[in-house]
């Protein structure tokens, strides 16, 4: 069995276990940190400003219709 070892280890020229482990560990970390600032971030949705009617702009290049009644 320690020869057969021996040999695999002597074979794989990737990288180290732990290495690949810190990697891999590592990416999982920094994407759940991404996740909780993007959570965190939606909690200040409750505290906006009042919503206020537009003011008319007359150099608008889409220009919004007022509805009418038909």
């Amino acid at each position: 069995m320690n020869a057969l070892i021996l040999a695999s280890e002597a074979a794989s020229n990737g990288m180290d276990p732990h290495t690949f482990a810190v990697l891999v560990g590592g990416g999982i970390f920094a994407a759940l940190m991404v996740l909780l600032l993007i959570t965190v971030s939606y909690t200040n949705v409750g505290n906006r400003h009042d919503a206020k009617p537009e003011p008319e702009d007359t150099h608008r290049q889409f220009k919004t219709h007022t509805p009418h009644s038909h």
